[in-house]
């Protein structure tokens, strides 16, 4: 009796071994499948998973998940190569648009030099809105194509965002005489340095001084605080509160204003967001603001 309870508990002992053993192999296995996993995706590598293991279910495991992502790496590349082809032809078409467009402009403000009647100059005017607004739209068409690949092309240093948005403001004075508006600038004299790429900078404060001349009551201010906050207020009983909900939105049109799309306010909060920054946007008493955080 006793050698039987003797062989029972060794045997026990044996097999507690031997699956304490085998569960600590597949535990170790797991671990290693999971780190796998998680540098391949992380790196965007064309490595497969490894495993020490030589327990079959794990192999399996291994194998399956190696497949799954041979398809995800193929399936990733015809995205891009079909992203890069969509980008390339809505490239292509803006440019080609946008030739004949500015040719139309400049026999437009030939015609404008001639002697016509006041229905005449009505027309010819109307033509000149049309094609601006066909213009716009080529650029955004061309902004949009390079949204696709933004975070890409990102090259941050540090900058002042005093003379940057000094520079753009200046270079839209003339626009602002013909739209009669008289811009309050208020630039803190606090030198504001900020991580950003410069380019891209420079494209949001444009896009939003655009959005300003669109839409304003003639009215323009432009702020920038101590505390880096950059704020564009304009009064603009055009819009309202659900329009400026929305107006980040990629394809929303405010559409008893203008035609043109969405693109343009929803590049420019791709690119602040690109550059760690944040904005928001807001209706109060009729006015319009726009406040951009950049880290």
């Amino acid at each position: 009796m006793n050698i039987l309870l003797s062989f029972f508990i060794i045997t026990s002992l044996f097999v507690i071994v031997y699956l304490s053993f085998k569960l600590f192999i597949v535990k170790k296995s797991l671990k290693e499948i999971r780190l796998d996993l998680r540098k391949i995706l992380k790196t965007d590598t064309n490595n497969l998973i490894n495993t020490s293991s030589s327990d079959k279910e794990v192999s399996n495991l291994s194998n399956d998940l190696n497949v799954e992502l041979m398809n995800l790496r193929k399936q990733r590349l015809e995205y891009e190569n079909g992203n890069q082809e969509l980008k390339q032809a809505i490239t292509n078409i803006s440019h080609d648009l946008r030739t004949p467009l500015t040719g139309i402009n400049g026999y437009v403000d030939l015609l404008k030099e001639e002697e016509l009647t006041e229905k005449q100059y009505r027309y010819v005017q109307k033509i000149n809105d049309k094609t601006t607004e066909l213009i716009n739209l080529t650029e955004q068409l061309f902004d949009y194509s390079r949204s696709l690949d933004l975070e890409k092309r990102i090259c941050k240093k540090s900058y002042c965002i005093n003379e940057i948005l000094e520079e753009t403001i200046g270079e839209y004075y003339k626009l602002f005489q013909e739209h009669n508006i008289n811009p309050d600038i208020k630039i803190c004299e606090k030198q504001i340095y900020k991580n950003v790429d410069k380019t891209m900078i420079i494209r949001i404060f444009e896009n939003l001084i655009s959005n300003i001349i669109r839409y304003s009551d003639n009215d323009c201010n432009i702020e920038l605080k101590e505390d880096g906050k950059i704020i564009f207020f304009n009064k603009s009983s055009k819009l309202d509160a659900t329009t400026v909900r929305k107006i980040f939105d990629r394809y929303y049109t405010v559409d008893d204003i203008s035609k043109n799309s969405g693109v343009g306010l929803s590049i420019t909060k791709q690119l602040v967001e690109i550059n760690g920054g944040s904005i928001l946007a807001k209706y109060l008493k009729d006015t319009l603001y726009i406040v951009i955080e950049l880290d």
